[in-house]
């Protein structure tokens, strides 16, 4: 009760739109901030100043992201605010077992103006781990056999190279926070998607049921 009369629900996490409402929303509240600080010459008063002068030191931003629900023919603006990438995987395929190394991940990725490239860059390596699983080891089909982490195949550090490269692409968003985006979905979009087109060029076989396990490389060889 305590925490919806401070913040109000507004919605999940999801849709990779956290830094892109609750920046926003900071961003208001920080500029209602600074204009009850400043001073007709341009200056800015300090909190004694505020108090003494009764101006309010605490301020409440609200934003609403400018979209639209779709309409019976699936068309809106239901996003304002997108995320683009480019994958490239390079990889090594053992024809004598079917086993498949990547030996380098390379993402361009376009989310916007960047705002903290440490937590960018950690987003995208931790997603394109991610795809690497996903593409050659991870399966949860089987619950009794998969229910641990390591029981559903999830990937060692020795299968995820050291060699990941990451080009950014700022193009400043207009509905974003000083011209950012979301990132938290984009590096996990379709890195896996270009672990299996690198194995099809690698070695012609085309594996369409991930993961693409040693011995599925290997029945298609």
């Amino acid at each position: 009760v305590l925490f919806r009369s401070k913040a109000p629900t507004s919605g999940p996490a999801g849709g990779s739109r956290s830094q892109v409402m609750t920046g926003q929303a900071i961003r208001e509240a920080c500029q209602a901030l600074l204009a009850g600080m400043k001073k007709p010459d341009g200056t800015y008063r300090d909190y004694a100043q505020m108090k003494a002068e009764d101006i309010a030191v605490h301020y409440v931003g609200q934003w609403t992201a400018p979209a639209t629900n779709c309409d019976e023919n699936s068309q809106g603006s239901p996003f304002s605010v997108y995320m683009y990438g480019i994958f490239m995987a390079q990889v090594a395929v053992d024809t004598a077992t079917g086993k498949t190394t990547v030996e380098k991940m390379t993402l361009v990725a376009d989310i916007g103006s960047i705002n903290n490239r440490l937590v960018v860059d950690g987003q995208m390596y931790g997603g394109i781990a991610q795809g690497i699983g996903l593409a050659l080891t991870e399966d949860y089909e089987d619950i009794k056999k998969h229910s641990t982490l390591a029981g559903a195949g999830f990937p060692y550090i020795k299968q995820i190279p050291d060699d990941m490269e990451l080009i950014y692409v700022e193009t400043p968003r207009k509905d974003g926070p000083f011209g950012a985006g979301g990132v938290g979905e984009l590096p996990l979009t379709s890195p896996h998607a270009s672990v299996i087109n690198a194995i099809y060029n690698a070695c012609g076989v085309r594996i369409k049921r991930l993961p693409a396990l040693p011995e599925k490389v290997l029945a298609g060889l």
